[in-house]
């Protein structure tokens, strides 16, 4: 039964996309030659790994919406999914470089979102998961298929500009953030009966009366 080894080589941008993704250069190997894996249906599952990195002061500010104050951190930060995707992996012999596009939301209700956007700089600790089967040859015998052990799993350490410069691309200078509908419908006839021609005006000055001493 083919031994597969799984390494994660680096992260780019993906390509002719319209909404973000990242593409990982994800490396398979089989140290046995003269199995030839004909086709592998791989599911990968991606964890946050984020007890193993050090925040600054400002990045504990910014997650405390997710981990709660940083003096309960010891029990409050488990790794997060952040994503699970499914590939179609082609045939190969000894080793085999294939890319896996993983979709990225800058929807900052969304709790990796709001992990990467309070992360500052230096690297984000990745755990994939791998599980799926794997369909080979063994010398001239038939095709065969074997489950991939629930053990297999590859660490990498994303920078977090790669995902910083990535939302830069799509959303220049801008977030998204969801509202109900309406809370919106408020927002929006508070801004026409201002007369505030954009909703950043409309939003700076709810800011301003906010920080108004009450008297």
């Amino acid at each position: 039964m083919p031994d597969l080894s799984f390494e994660i080589l680096g992260a780019a941008p993906a390509r002719d996309m319209l909404t973000p993704a990242l593409a990982f250069d994800l490396r398979i190997a089989n140290p046995f030659p003269e199995q030839s894996i004909q086709a592998i249906l791989l599911r990968c599952q991606i964890q946050i790994e984020v007890a193993r990195r050090r925040y600054t002061p400002a990045e504990q500010a910014q997650l405390r919406d997710l981990f709660d104050d940083p003096a309960r951190w010891s029990d409050t930060l488990r790794p997060m999914t952040w994503a699970v995707a499914s590939v179609s992996v082609p045939a190969f012999t000894t080793s085999i470089l294939h890319a896996v596009t993983i979709p990225c939301s800058f929807d900052l209700t969304a709790a990796t979102a709001k992990y990467f956007h309070a992360i500052d700089g230096g690297d984000v600790p990745l755990t994939w998961l791998f599980s799926g089967t794997v369909f080979f040859h063994s010398g001239s015998g038939p095709l065969q298929a074997a489950p991939i052990p629930w053990n297999k799993e590859a660490r990498f350490r994303l920078p977090a500009q790669t995902w910083k410069d990535l939302m830069d691309s799509h959303y220049p200078n801008a977030a998204i953030l969801q509202l109900r509908r309406d809370v919106f419908d408020e927002l929006y006839r508070y801004k026409m009966t201002a007369g505030f021609a954009t909703f950043e005006e409309t939003i700076e000055s709810m800011l301003v009366l906010a920080e108004r001493p009450i008297i």
